[in-house]
């Protein structure tokens, strides 16, 4: 073995790194190819505006010019005030089984934070909780999810290996829909909106839905603020995220519940299951891909919970269980049949009006720390 590693800065590199899981995931039936596209405009500075406040290494391990690993390293000012720590992030972790090429990539990480003054090193996060974050450690055999990640098996015993330990997990539990809504829920959602006066929004097109952005993410930065990992996002960030995923939402799942003084008290949102039209498309949009994405939100048989926002001062009126009911309602008219909730912090229980129906907890992604 001819191990070396080096630091990344072109367009030519950027592509290796990005298509690096394609080999490394090859015929593996549960992993979700993402959109080389996307992933490229998020590790390059000139079209990520996380790159304004965030400092950010890549790297990249080659055998013999062959590429065998990869890794990020993320320094997030903003999440470090609002934490009083100086961490560095761990980020973008793919690899070939190989006790010497994940030696090599965490260890170049180490070294940066330390020589950037920092005094440790958490991941796998991305540049925000809308990035990629945590690495799988339950749930192998499961089909992952397009706001989720999958890795092999031996990712998260290498990290314990080199002195990681366990700081948070992300719990992912699949849904079974009911074929009918039952009169428990119906009238819990009936009281709460005859009570507070509530108005519900629907959507038939995209196009309704983003005159709304600006005020969602003013929501989701207030009722996110104290969670793991979460930072304020400015209008740049708004908007970055909102070009990326309001486009593959189908407007019928996503409901705004308002105040008698129309005012957004809270939203959710879900998406059609991408996961296998994602695979069908292979990392690319064009020729066939944007067909197969079209065909999966239009026609859904299965949903992804994406998001849930509420102001906190309504949490006590009950908001939570009337916007459960209403997507859920949608997504029966939809004739959705499962659906899955996504990364759900462990120590977050603010929203889970779902879990009284037949429910299973079949995934789970952790974030390790690791101090100097």
């Amino acid at each position: 073995m001819s191990l070396i590693i080096r630091e990344i800065n072109n367009s030519s590199d950027r592509k290796k790194f990005v298509k690096l899981p394609f080999s490394l995931y090859k015929g593996n039936s549960y992993w979700v190819p993402p959109i080389i596209n996307d992933e490229l405009k998020t590790i390059t500075p000139e079209q990520n505006p996380a790159f304004e406040f965030c400092t950010a290494k890549f790297w990249l391990a080659e055998d013999n010019g062959r590429v065998v690993g990869r890794i990020a390293g993320i320094i997030n000012p903003k999440i470090n005030e609002k934490n009083g720590e100086k961490i560095a992030r761990l980020s973008r972790l793919e690899a070939v089984d190989d006790e010497k090429v994940f030696d090599l990539l965490i260890h170049t990480v180490e070294q940066w934070a330390k020589e950037q003054g920092m005094d440790g090193v958490s991941g796998p996060l991305g540049f925000t909780n809308l990035d990629h974050q945590g690495v799988l450690v339950q749930g192998f055999d499961q089909l992952a999810v397009v706001a989720s990640d999958y890795h092999h098996e031996y990712y998260h015993r290498h990290l314990e290996r080199l002195g990681y330990m366990k700081e948070m997990d992300w719990l992912e539990f699949r849904i079974t829909m009911p074929k009918e809504i039952p009169d428990k829920v119906k009238r819990v959602a009936s009281i709460v909106q005859q009570r507070s006066g509530y108005k519900v929004m629907h959507f038939t097109k995209t196009s309704e839905i983003i005159p709304y952005k600006d005020k969602i993410f003013e929501i989701f930065n207030e009722s996110f603020d104290s969670l793991f990992g979460t930072f304020r996002f400015n209008q740049k960030l708004i908007d970055f995220y909102a070009n990326k995923f309001i486009s593959i939402f189908n407007p019928k799942l996503v409901k705004l519940v308002l105040t008698k003084e129309d005012e957004i008290a809270g939203f959710i949102f879900a998406m059609p299951s991408l996961s296998k039209a994602m695979q069908k498309a292979n990392g690319h949009l064009f020729p066939f891909g944007f067909l197969h994405l079209k065909k999966a939100i239009e026609h859904p048989d299965e949903m992804d919970l994406a998001l849930t926002g509420v102001v906190p001062k309504y949490l006590p009126t009950g908001i939570a269980a009337l916007l459960v009911f209403e997507l859920f309602s949608a997504s029966g008219d939809l004739g959705i049949k499962y659906s899955e909730t996504t990364g759900m912090l462990e120590n977050n229980s603010a929203i889970n009006e779902w879990k009284t129906w037949e429910h299973v907890q079949h995934k789970r992604k952790r974030c390790y720390r690791k101090m100097f």
